[in-house]
């Protein structure tokens, strides 16, 4: 029964799902999981809450199974469109710090400087990434990392768009000007020595 799954469309899927078959489920969910807890995890930088969203996510699929309606939205913007929200509840709640912002014990042995180099600048974009506003940095997560096209990112964030183009034309300017600014602040540390 696997080999047909493999090749069902997401609605087909869904109507086996809502007859109870369990193979069609663990099909979508092994379909979809990976995209999901990878755009949570760039919205929360939290590896443990982003486990949590998806799994919450994916099992009210399976609790309201017989609630899917066919052809009213593509599953994967609908999935993405619940992730990034509860995504955004979860860091407007107020937290305790937990294990995952505990910085970890440094390794003793140096790096090679071009891991070093990449290191750095990865550490950079993801500071200047977090500094963003929150609609910014979640319209360049889904156009960069998800490769979403601006439509599709418009039917996540419910919004239009001509909304979208303003936010990602917006986010990548203030990315910019960060960078900037994080890179004459590494200069200045070398002339200040």
């Amino acid at each position: 029964m696997e080999g047909p799954l493999t090749s069902d469309s997401d609605d087909l899927l869904l109507e086996r799902i809502a007859a109870n078959d369990q193979n069609a489920f663990r099909m979508l969910v092994e379909r979809h999981i990976d995209r999901a807890y990878a755009l949570a995890l760039r919205i929360l930088n939290n590896r443990a809450d982003a486990e949590d969203i998806v799994q919450d996510t994916l099992l009210k699929v399976w609790l309201h199974r017989g609630r899917w309606e066919p052809g009213r939205a593509k599953f994967s913007t609908w999935l993405y469109r619940v992730v990034t929200n509860r995504c955004i509840d979860i860091r407007r709640m107020p937290r305790s710090e937990d294990i995952e912002q505990v910085p970890e014990v440094p390794d003793e042995k140096p790096l090679p400087l071009a891991d070093l180099q990449k290191t750095e600048v990865a550490s950079m974009l993801e500071t200047a990434m977090s500094r963003l506003p929150e609609q910014q940095r979640i319209a360049l997560i889904l156009s960069y990392n998800e490769g979403m096209g601006n439509g599709e990112i418009a039917d996540v964030m419910q919004t239009t768009v001509q909304a979208v183009e303003s936010l990602l034309k917006r986010g990548r300017q203030k990315l910019r000007d960060l960078l900037r600014r994080s890179e004459n602040d590494i200069r200045d540390s070398f002339t200040n020595d």
